[in-house]
């Protein structure tokens, strides 16, 4: 059994010589709409999800197929990427302490963990991983007061209906009486 690649050939690390250029056929007019020239934006896709995996900008944007420095101006030209970005390294860093606690629970001696430097690379960027989880907080917390609110107000509007009920049937049993 063969593993697919998980990114174009283009993709494959450099070990093997100069990497290839990608051959991604888009018309001029969809690569003008999308703001990119050669690549298309899916090369996106696979620097995102190796940045989730690795935590490591370079080594990303290896398996991408593209250069470091294209993928930090897509970032700054791009407010879209760039939280993209954040997100991805905020999920990698969740994976790391994951991890991190799963081997020093169970250590397994056929796997290798450098525990001290997983443990730097965490101290090293909590201040940024705990920004985007307090950004990512604050919009659930809105949406959470949101959905309070309109509970509320569905409790008052069932309250004034059954106290409209209430002093209607108390209406009807002191004329009954």
């Amino acid at each position: 059994m063969s593993k697919a690649p998980t990114a174009p050939v283009a993709a494959a690390p450099a070990a093997r010589g100069k990497a290839r250029p990608k051959k991604i056929r888009m018309p001029l007019r969809l690569r003008e709409s999308e703001g990119e020239d050669r690549l298309s934006k899916h090369w996106r896709t696979y620097f995102l999800a190796a940045l989730v995996e690795t935590s490591n900008v370079t080594r990303s944007a290896e398996r991408a197929g593209i250069s470091v420095s294209r993928a930090y101006r897509v970032r700054r030209e791009h407010p879209g990427f760039a939280a993209e970005w954040r997100q991805a390294l905020c999920e990698g860093y969740e994976n790391l302490e994951m991890e991190l606690l799963g081997y020093l629970r169970d250590p397994d001696a056929g796997r290798k963990m450098d525990v001290a430097n997983a443990i730097r690379l965490l101290a090293q960027h909590r201040q940024s991983v705990a920004h985007e989880r307090a950004a990512q907080d604050d919009r659930s917390e809105q949406e959470v007061l949101d959905s309070i609110d309109a509970m509320i107000d569905s409790m008052r509007e069932r309250a004034a209906a059954n106290a409209a009920q209430l002093s209607e049937r108390d209406g009807v049993d002191e004329q009954g009486d």
